[in-house]
């Protein structure tokens, strides 16, 4: 008597699950690609915005090289990433495109991934464009701790992506993402520490701005790339170390407040 075995799993799962992410992606691309709009919003508006960091000149505990790359991740996570993926995602909902790629293989998450990698290639590309500036502008210095500052710029794409996720849930239309996404842009941006260091607010304001979603990602990129603490103290590697527990908690905090929303109110139809 013979015995059955039931067929192993697939190893062929996880990279048949980086193809459908992949195609997905290079499809979304390509539309990224053909809108001219789009395309000139994401290069150019963030670039004209960190351009103005230093021509507005805004006191600050940075020196300029350090200070660009700030404000370059700063700017494209809220201007390109969380703004272009709100808009993205309730387009494509409204266009019942969501619903319709679930109902083949892929899967929820993977249909999330792959309109995201777009937007999220953007963002990369802004932050190496403007580095690659700072470097010719011979105001390039060597971090005080790298480790940090790659934290801050993945942590907050991801942290980004999932807002945007989240946020559809109160946005109608892709028009109406000019309106809903406006309080975070603002918000965020206004006690970030982008515009304004946070060392100048009184410290009761001071602590319910390290509180916001962008403020952990500026801290830790001011502790990586230059040593600076949120009120301004200069420290070394150690240093940076011993002031980043608070802003990766509040990083991680907000990391698990967009999934859980995200979760509950992503919506793959339109809606009625």
């Amino acid at each position: 008597m013979t015995t059955t075995h039931a067929p192993a799993p697939s190893a062929a799962t996880a990279p048949s699950r980086l193809r459908r992410v992949a195609a997905l992606a290079r499809g979304e691309l390509r539309l990224f690609l053909r809108n001219r709009t789009a395309v000139a919003n994401s290069g150019l508006l963030p670039l004209l915005l960190v351009a103005a960091v230093p021509a507005l000149g805004l006191d600050g505990d940075l020196p300029l090289g350090p200070q660009l790359l700030v404000a370059a991740v700063g700017v494209t996570l809220v201007f390109v990433t969380y703004y272009n993926l709100v808009i993205t995602y309730v387009a494509r909902r409204e266009e019942m495109v969501l619903q319709r790629m679930r109902t083949g293989e892929l899967t929820g998450l993977e249909v999330l991934v792959g309109t995201a990698v777009p937007t999220l290639l953007v963002t990369l590309a802004q932050v190496a464009l403007v580095a690659v500036g700072v470097v010719v502008l011979g105001e390039w210095s060597a971090p005080v701790e790298y480790l940090l500052p790659v934290v801050a710029l993945l942590g907050g794409a991801l942290l980004m992506t999932v807002l945007a996720a989240a946020s559809t849930s109160f946005t109608r239309t892709a028009e109406s993402a000019q309106v809903t996404t406006l309080p975070l842009v603002v918000v965020t941006s206004a006690l970030s520490g982008l515009i304004t260091p946070l060392s100048v607010f009184p410290e009761p304001v001071a602590l319910v701005a390290r509180l916001m979603p962008v403020t952990p990602v500026v801290e830790l990129l001011q502790l990586g790339l230059a040593g600076v603490t949120w009120d301004g103290d200069r420290v070394d590697a150690a240093g940076a170390w011993a002031a980043a527990p608070l802003p990766l908690a509040v990083l991680a905090g907000w990391l698990l407040i967009g999934t859980v929303a995200a979760t509950r109110g992503f919506r793959w139809a339109p809606r009625r």
